[in-house]
């Protein structure tokens, strides 16, 4: 066994350099490309082999180095390892030009053999006749399997931070025109090099468990977030969302929420309200919509004793009622112009004057608006105004639709089956195929047509257990077609209205036409009457002349 010092040799030949500086180069543009140990010391080990002649490389790792960054090795001293435990075993983890039952022979207790020694001793030690060695085992490959000239034997330890964690070894042919000398010097550059691959990759491997550790973290605290607020899901849509939502709760700053119909708009209203200071204050919700344009103003604001016939006490409006809390101005898009104004000033000043007052009264309210419309294309249009789309628009959050988070659907519809078999004192449940089904509907109507199916299920079904067949039928087959399940286009916005409308006869509309109005807009009158070119007040008196003013019957 020859000493790991070896003598002066003589200039190297220019066709072995250039072999050298090949492998080189070719190590490092791997190592460019990859951080995956498996990737570039099986390759590094393959080149050993086909530049240089170093033949059934392996890399031998100490049984330590399995939970290296785990330990915490790239950090430790050198001493510290050595202090709490005598020397490891080892086994190759890389090779080249062995098989898979040959790297599994090649385990080494500790100091066994000439790779336990390097492992225990930190030495490198060169074998220059592997059968005038005793303590060479041959245990991986057996001699007759290797050739019959005189084999040599290099191992080089392995180090991270002055700690000796594996060994790099070799067979080499003794008789070759090659100095053994250069060998072992490129041998020990690359015992250098695997020894900062694995250091870097324990790095790596240390930080990406820190950083999946506080996702974790974050993830359980959104979920605990959702939870508090009663929103249903994990998708990362969601939590994106929610996420937003936890980091505005304290402003005062106004939050629009954008999104589709049914994607839960109130409910994460509600969520702004309760994460922030707020939460023990009035929480106000108004829907725009389903205002009359008369009334507005008085809703909103107040009015005086005597602001018009009937008003007989003075009466707080919802921005009064809302003072110190939040209010929530649901479908927002639907406001009109003139209110629009008032709101705006509300909104700038921070006070209201009732209906029929003087007095200006101060009111300290954070505003949270909805839509589904696109608004910048409604001030395009000139339904909306530019300043007012710009003083609510400090905070936009989108929530996703029900087809972004299809993960949650499975969740969401438990939830519905629950509450909905409570209420009505039933037992229905839904198949594993039934379950699948529902994740791949379009659901076009997000949540609340979920919700609607779900309910419409446990009412009608007479079976305990629904299949996905039987489920099928509940579904409403007429948006079914993929076609529909994107999101409908903002409808173009109505013109402002005259100030003073031409008078149109009782009998304007024949009740057809009043009944699609209404299914084209899902029942809701004002957005009927406004594409009827009608008052809501209009589009009502007209529904009872003709005897239909149950809106759920038409």
């Amino acid at each position: 066994m020859a000493p790991s010092t070896l003598p002066a040799k003589p200039a190297a030949d220019p066709q072995w350099r250039a072999q050298e500086l090949l492998l080189m180069s070719e190590v490092m543009r791997l190592v460019g490309k990859s951080l995956a140990p498996e990737v570039v010391m099986r390759e590094m080990l393959h080149l050993m082999s086909e530049l240089l002649g170093l033949n059934r490389g392996r890399i031998v790792l100490a049984d330590f180095v399995g939970d290296l960054a785990l330990r915490g090795l790239a950090d430790r001293k050198p001493a510290d390892r050595t202090a709490e435990a005598p020397a490891s075993a080892s086994a190759i983890r890389y090779a080249y030009g062995l098989t898979r039952p040959e790297m599994a022979r090649g385990r080494y207790g500790p100091g066994e053999g000439i790779t336990g020694r390097v492992l225990a001793t930190a030495q490198p030690i060169i074998v220059q006749d592997i059968d005038a060695e005793p303590q060479f085992l041959a245990r991986s490959v057996a001699r007759a399997q290797l050739p019959p000239d005189t084999v040599a034997f290099i191992a080089l330890p392995i180090e991270v931070n002055r700690e000796v964690i594996g060994v790099l070894a070799c067979h080499r042919i003794r008789s070759r025109d090659r100095q053994l000398a250069d060998d072992v010097a490129v041998l020990k550059i690359l015992a250098t090099l695997a020894g900062q691959l694995l250091q870097l990759q324990a790095l790596v491997a240390d930080k990406t468990r820190a950083l999946e550790a506080k996702n974790r973290l974050l993830r359980r605290a959104l979920e605990t977030a959702a939870a508090r607020y009663g929103i249903i899901g994990t998708s990362p849509a969601l939590l994106q969302a929610l996420s937003e939502l936890e980091r505005v709760s304290e402003a005062m700053a106004s939050v629009l929420l954008l999104g589709e119909s049914g994607t839960g708009k109130e409910l994460f209203a509600r969520a702004v309200h309760l994460s922030s200071q707020r939460r023990d204050q009035p929480f106000i919700k108004v829907n725009c919509a389903a205002i009359p344009d008369t009334l507005f103003e008085s809703e909103l604001f107040g009015y005086e004793r005597g602001a018009f016939t009937g008003a007989q006490n003075a009466r707080a409006g919802w921005f009064e009622q809302a003072d110190r809390g939040t209010i929530f101005l649901d479908e927002i898009g639907e406001m009109p112009l003139a209110m629009q104004t008032k709101l705006l000033r509300t909104l700038q000043e921070g006070t209201i004057v009732r209906l029929g007052g003087k007095r200006e009264i101060k009111v300290a309210v954070r505003v949270v608006a909805a839509t589904n419309r696109d608004l910048a294309q409604d001030v395009l249009a000139g339904s909306f105004r530019r300043d007012l789309f710009y003083r609510l628009n400090v905070i936009p959050i989108r929530l996703p639709s029900l087809r972004e988070r299809r993960q949650d659907i499975r969740a969401l519809a438990v939830h519905f089956l629950s509450r909905i078999n409570q209420a009505n004192q039933r037992n229905v449940s839904l198949s594993a195929a039934a379950l699948a089904r529902l994740e791949q509907h379009p659901w076009p109507g997000n949540i609340r047509e979920l919700g609607n199916v779900i309910e419409r299920l446990v009412l009608l079904t007479d079976s305990a257990m629904v299949s996905a067949e039987e489920l099928q039928r509940f579904l409403p087959h007429e948006l079914d077609n993929p076609t529909r399940s994107q999101p409908a286009a903002p409808r173009p916005a109505a013109a402002p209205a005259p100030v003073v409308r031409d008078y149109l006869a009782a009998q304007s509309h024949p009740a057809p036409q009043l009944q699609q109005a209404l299914r084209d807009h899902g029942g809701n009158q004002s957005r009927a009457a406004q594409a009827l070119g009608l008052t809501v007040r209009q589009f009502s008196y007209r529904l009872r002349k003709l005897g239909r003013h149950n809106v759920d019957n038409v």
